[in-house]
């Protein structure tokens, strides 16, 4: 049977106004019950666990995670032990040690972490992150022998070197000892480092290839923290409690979009308890300076402070978010803080305008199994959340290329089940990119421009096989049927107890029957606010539609002739002013006959 015939539709909607098929992802009614009945929930809490394949022996497990039971020992990792030892021994003999982290949230909160956690051990300790536009991504010669000059006897490299081939040979030719702790797909050949530890080595059998490159940072810290104090060097020294920057490894877990499943999910969930304490004056100056005033969520770390971090290495400077993340200083911190607010701030503006250019382009390209787009004047700093866009809007996976005279510096997203990492790697292997690597929802890669049509066609025909193979037609998975009525503030509560939601966790989505739309306008630039209603005296509930206004669903909205629809979307909970209100944030609409 193939993935089409095994889908089953919800509400017959094989086409919505936005293109999608709705499939019906609800669980087992039965096992639901029995689950709600185990646990003392909501039966809808059993159904949704259901849903997402919940079993009764995981299901206490899944809603109260604990790092207790959860976290692995890290040295079931290769090279981990080698790499804790090697680290150990460089703290306990004064040797200076450096961390050369990647620009981006998952890299900056890797660099935080290891600087705290290094810095409560007495270490002497530097951080290096490249700049983005001069250096580009990953360990490169030059800074590496930088770090050898300026006293580093040991490097880690966090969130990049898996296939830094030229740079670590460098490093290694030179004396230096280069620990790499990633998590982007390797080959089979590994660079010329002392150790590297990657849960997706190809020679790795552990079970942990969703982590982010800070949770594999953490677990470095807490081998290295049991190396020292077998060695005894906490004998005369307060031994570092490292739950305490569990909210960095949360920060960067989510940005990452690494799947919120297992010990990512404990991760994360623990890791926002440490935040609400504030003890990291950086986090809590970001906070501030968004506008944060209620209890951070996975939302927040994702769209508000991540965002912020990334900034700086788009359009400022690169090390700006591991400085943010790593002083103790509140003033630096408000200072750094701001800064980075006005570059998110310019970030939008520059952001705007490449993805206008963008889709201009991509609606020209033939249909394929993926979006390449390409152009002179593009700052490669936004590039990445271009590519997200462009990933919303043509439901395939998009690589965005920024040219100049004699490269193309490019980033893409993809979608679920289509791995983009995987694909450059081959691109590269097939002679058609300088360099390139990735994991499987985001690449980065650099080529000549010559050979971008070749790209092109060459990721379009892989990813469109793949895509055929898996049945991959746009699709939206709701989680079922509600009547306005049920559409509840005590439902979105309900709801929250399956968080953090993101990659691998859904938040759940349910469709609105026949509903309504008694009043529809723009705001902002492009957002469809409305009051959905039911039948008679049914109902009313607010709901906001992002980024729709110029498409299809959302024109059907603010041009509904009273007509109903079936609405798709997730419930939250919207806190404004000390109350709380029940919100749907609109995916999809849909024709109700």
């Amino acid at each position: 049977m193939d993935g089409a015939a095994a889908d089953r539709l919800l509400l017959g909607v094989e086409r919505s106004f936005s293109g999608k098929r709705w499939v019906d992802r609800s669980g087992d009614a039965r096992i639901g019950l029995a689950l709600a009945q185990r646990l003392g929930v909501p039966e809808i809490v059993g159904r949704l666990l259901a849903a997402r394949g919940v079993g009764f022996d995981e299901a206490e497990i899944y809603l109260e995670p604990k790092l207790a039971s959860l976290l692995p020992d890290p040295s079931t990792f290769k090279d981990m032990d080698k790499a804790a030892d090697r680290l150990a021994k460089a703290v306990m003999a004064g040797e200076r040690i450096a961390v050369f982290g990647d620009y981006d949230v998952d890299g900056a909160t890797s660099s935080a972490l290891l600087r705290r956690y290094f810095r409560a051990t007495g270490a002497e300790i530097d951080v290096y992150i490249p700049d983005r536009l001069k250096e580009g991504y990953g360990p490169n010669a030059p800074a590496m022998l930088q770090l050898k000059d300026n006293g580093a006897a040991v490097v880690v490299t966090v969130d990049c070197g898996t296939t830094a081939y030229d740079a670590l040979q460098t490093a290694a030719d030179a004396g230096l000892d280069v620990i790499v702790a990633d998590h982007h797909v390797a080959e089979a050949k590994l660079p010329a480092a002392y150790a590297v530890i990657n849960p997706n080595r190809m020679d790795e059998d552990n079970p942990h290839g969703q982590l982010a490159a800070v949770g594999v940072s953490f677990l470095l810290a807490v081998a290295v923290n049991r190396a020292l104090r077998a060695a005894g060097h906490f004998a005369s020294r307060p031994e570092p409690d490292l739950r305490q920057w569990l909210d960095l490894v949360a920060l960067g877990t989510v940005a990452d979009v690494v799947p919120l499943t297992g010990v990512n999910r404990a991760l994360v969930v623990q890791g926002l308890k440490v935040m609400t304490r504030r003890g990291n004056p950086g986090l809590s100056a970001l906070a501030d300076v968004a506008g944060m005033d209620e209890t951070p969520g996975a939302y927040h770390l994702g769209f508000v402070l991540g965002p912020r971090i990334n900034a700086g290495g788009r359009l400022g400077e690169s090390n700006l978010g591991a400085r943010i993340l790593s002083t103790d200083d509140e003033m630096e911190a408000r200072d750094l803080a701001k800064q980075l607010d006005d570059f998110n701030q310019q970030r939008r503006a520059v952001e705007e305008a490449v993805l206008e250019e963008a889709m201009e382009q991509a609606d020209q390209e033939p249909d394929g199994g993926a979006v390449l787009v390409a152009n002179s004047g593009w700052h490669p700093g936004v590039i990445g959340i271009v590519a997200s866009r462009l990933v919303e809007r043509y439901g395939c996976p998009a690589c965005v290329v920024s040219l100049s005279e004699d490269k193309g510096v490019g980033s893409g997203r993809s979608v679920s089940g289509l791995d983009l990492g995987a694909a450059i790697i081959a691109a590269r292997q097939q002679g058609l990119l300088v360099n390139g690597g990735g994991h499987a929802m985001a690449a980065g890669f650099t080529v000549e421009p010559g050979k971008i049509g070749a790209l092109r066609e060459f990721l379009s025909d892989r990813l469109a096989r793949l895509a055929a193979e898996l049945d991959h037609a746009p699709k939206l998975y709701i989680d079922g049927n509600l009547s306005l009525p049920a559409a509840s503030l005590e439902l979105a509560q309900h709801i929250e107890r399956l968080a953090p939601f993101g990659s691998g966790n859904a938040e759940p989505r349910f469709a609105l029957t026949g509903v309504r739309v008694a009043k529809a306008d723009v705001v902002g630039k492009d957002h469809v606010r409305c009051i959905l209603t039911g039948e008679g005296a049914s109902g009313r509930l607010s709901g906001i539609s992002f980024r729709s206004a110029d498409t299809p669903a959302g024109q059907r909205l603010l041009n509904h002739g009273g007509l109903p629809v079936h609405v798709a979307g997730r419930l939250r909970p919207n806190r404004w002013r000390g109350s709380v209100l029940v919100q749907l944030l609109i995916d999809d609409v849909a024709p109700a006959s």
